[in-house]
């Protein structure tokens, strides 16, 4: 009877990620990808931002990037936890070829939504509004298989958007001005993705 190698302790917690070492590593490459924007500093952030004047004059990638340039270090780094807690959540209940345009219709409906119907927002930068269009599909899917916490979380995400539309941004998100309305498209720009998709029968 042979004897395994010790998984090494970096290794270990990838593959604790979603019981897949690679899953692990697209994590931590997708959190550095919030990241180093940031390092760009104030130039960086002026030419990837969602910007509605230098739209208007065709730059169109930024319709892409201002989801992944951020305020400043610690507004990057909250994101990255909640992408890390969306990953460990949902990760499982999509495949990665699913994830891609759930993520993307996100935010294309953040951009949609921020371009026809919050004509006051000159610029935007942040993955939050992103990170609820994969919660939203992510509690879809859990619906969809009978699951009671998909109920919780399906609430939760409602009782959040209905607080800020009323009430606007949660008091613990800081002094940084927060464009709630973009949670709210991110929502329904990822269920009206994920309703298209077939999720996972069981967390894999």
């Amino acid at each position: 009877m042979g004897v395994g190698r010790p998984v090494k302790p970096v290794r270990r917690v990838l593959q604790s990620l979603n019981c897949d070492g690679r899953l692990g590593l697209a994590l931590l490459g997708a959190c550095a990808l919030l990241l180093l924007p940031t390092l760009a500093g104030e130039a960086g952030r002026g030419l990837l931002r969602y910007d509605r004047v230098a739209l208007a004059a065709g730059q169109w990638w930024r319709l892409l990037t201002a989801h992944a340039v951020h305020l400043d270090i610690r507004h990057a780094l909250l994101n990255d936890l909640g992408l890390a807690l969306m990953w460990a959540l949902f990760a499982r209940d999509y495949s990665p070829r699913q994830w891609v345009p759930i993520v993307l219709g996100a935010m294309a409906a953040i951009d949609a939504g921020l371009w026809l119907c919050d004509s006051t927002v000159l610029w935007y930068v942040g993955s939050s509004g992103a990170l609820h269009g994969a919660m939203a599909a992510g509690a879809l899917a859990h619906l969809r298989r009978g699951e009671r916490d998909g109920w919780v979380l399906a609430g939760l995400l409602a009782v959040k958007l209905a607080y800020e539309h009323w009430l606007g941004a949660l008091p613990f998100s800081g002094r940084d001005p927060v464009v709630v309305s973009a949670h709210l498209y991110g929502v329904l720009g990822g269920v009206a993705v994920a309703a298209f998709l077939k999720p996972h029968r069981s967390p894999l």
